[in-house]
């Protein structure tokens, strides 16, 4: 059985297939990552006063990425190839910030494996 969330949804024109709080442009791992991976965590009431959201909406995206759906794993894999096909990922990108240019085939390729 599916659980069916309230406060998120997808984004069907968009690359990324995780959910959406409702209404945003906000991916759910967004808002799990500053919970769980920032410097300084913060805590749900804090994500949902400094961004505007509901406050059960911030706890679903954060219950919806500890479930770790596995769009979100493909989601980081897509970015992943992406940034190493274009050469973000290279030692110097950061002194010279210009990404490679790739395809249009194989960008749509890596955007859509």
């Amino acid at each position: 059985m599916s659980v069916q969330w309230l406060h998120l949804e997808p984004r069907p024109k968009s690359v990324y297939r995780q959910l959406f709080l409702k209404g945003t442009r906000i991916r759910a791992d967004v808002v799990y990552g500053l919970q769980v991976h920032a410097e300084e965590p913060m805590t749900p009431e804090e994500i949902a006063a400094e961004y505007g959201l509901p406050l059960e909406g911030v706890k679903e995206a954060i219950a919806y990425c500890a479930s770790n759906p596995p769009e979100v794993e493909a989601d980081y894999r897509r970015e992943e190839a992406l940034m190493e096909a274009t050469g973000m990922n290279d030692a110097g990108y950061k002194y010279h910030p210009t990404p490679k240019v790739i395809s249009t085939e194989e960008r749509v390729r890596i955007l859509h494996s």
